[in-house]
Order: C-alpha cells, then sequence, then structure tokens
C-alpha cells in the first residue's frame, strides 16, 4: 500500500475509490500523567504524551489502511491528521484520505 500527502502517485493513473479514514481515541494514563505532571514544571518534551501519540496514530493509519484494502486500493492519497480533544483527558486521532486504484 502506497501512503501520499500528495494529490497523485508519480507514474501513475488513478482512479478514486473512496475516502477512508481510522481514527483512534486515546486518554491519559492516570500515573504517567501524575510523572509528566511533575516533569512539565521544568520544561521540554513530553516524552510519555509524544510516545502515547504517535502510537495511536500509527494504529489510526493502521485502521485507515485496513479500510483501503476493503476497497482494493493500491494506494491512499491526500493523508491528513487531525486530532481534538473529546473529554477531559482524552483525545481523537483521526487519520484520512482517499483511496485510489492504479490504472
Amino acid at each position: 500500500m502506497i501512503l501520499v500527502n500528495t494529490d497523485y502517485v508519480s507514474g501513475k493513473k488513478l482512479a478514486t475509490l473512496s475516502i477512508v479514514k481510522g481514527s483512534m481515541i486515546q486518554s491519559k494514563h492516570v500515573g504517567r500523567d501524575i510523572v509528566t505532571a511533575l516533569k512539565s514544571l521544568f520544561g521540554g518534551e513530553l516524552v510519555s504524551y509524544s510516545e502515547m501519540l504517535n502510537e495511536a496514530r500509527a494504529k489510526a493509519t493502521k485502521r485507515m489502511i485496513v479500510e483501503a484494502q476493503k476497497l482494493g486500493a493500491d494506494a491512499v492519497i491526500n493523508i491528513r491528521n487531525a486530532s481534538s480533544t473529546v473529554m477531559q483527558g482524552a483525545a481523537e486521532i483521526l487519520v484520512y484520505g482517499t483511496a485510489v486504484k492504479f490504472i
């Protein structure tokens, strides 16, 4: 599966199949949150949150790929990421794009 954030795949003619998406809602771990809150007092990267969001983004991307594969897609183009807070301490990661078939 080819994944790109452009509206084309070099050297390929495309037929559009459908918009595909994957999402993941991730909540903070209370123990991790306490340690991270203490770290935030000193500044710098909050590594545990970075890791948590990277894992959530990877799962959402995988879900998008599965949806595209079910359609018989060869690639997903115009991939975008979005995030939003769904409640205190929980965020949604959304990955979406256009599933295409090579012609």
